[in-house]
């Protein structure tokens, strides 16, 4: 039970914030802990994380570490104090684009390559008229899926860089699909 309607209410941010940051692949402790910090005016110590969150003392150490390496979070420190405080990085877009760039461009790129490998180590020929349809549907599908991630990986880029998306863009990737 909160003991006031604003903890409860930082709590419920918290928590939306958790679920958000899970569904994008994150731990949801790092959302809580970030979303805390970002509604405080203070910077927070671990131990009153941890009480205001519900949350083991092992457990905030370790989510502030990674909220630390994503740059989420930054250490503190405060005159005449022992303990570290925290506080949040409060630019939500140089956290997302941190992420995109770190993340979501990396992988893209990586999908990209697969891709190219897997369209180079396809034969060129078939033996049968049949043999060298399949191959070359498998062909055009393979580079459908590579023109497709290459388009997200522009995407991305855009985002990253703040410049305008035209997501219509990855409409026209697939208008002609080959049939087998």
């Amino acid at each position: 039970m909160m003991s006031s309607p604003v903890e409860q209410a930082e709590f419920d941010v918290a928590d939306a914030v958790g679920q958000v940051l899970e569904f994008w692949g994150f731990k949801r402790p790092m959302g809580r802990i970030w979303a805390l910090l970002y509604l405080s005016p203070e910077p927070l110590t671990a131990t009153t994380l941890g009480q205001r969150l519900r949350m083991s003392a092992g457990a905030v150490s370790m989510t502030l570490a990674e909220l630390v390496k994503w740059g989420a979070v930054r250490k503190t420190w405060r005159p005449g104090e022992r303990a570290d405080f925290y506080q949040p990085e409060t630019s939500i877009w140089k956290l997302v684009t941190r992420v995109v760039r770190e993340r979501e461009l990396r992988l893209a790129r990586e999908v990209v390559e697969t891709l190219r490998g897997a369209a180079r180590t396809l034969p060129r020929s078939g033996r049968s008229k049949h043999e060298r349809q399949l191959l070359e549907f498998k062909r055009v599908r393979i580079e459908t899926l590579q023109r497709l991630v290459e388009v997200g990986e522009r995407l991305l880029g855009a985002v990253d860089a703040g410049s305008p998306v035209d997501p219509t863009l990855l409409r026209r990737v697939g208008e002609s699909p080959v049939e087998p």
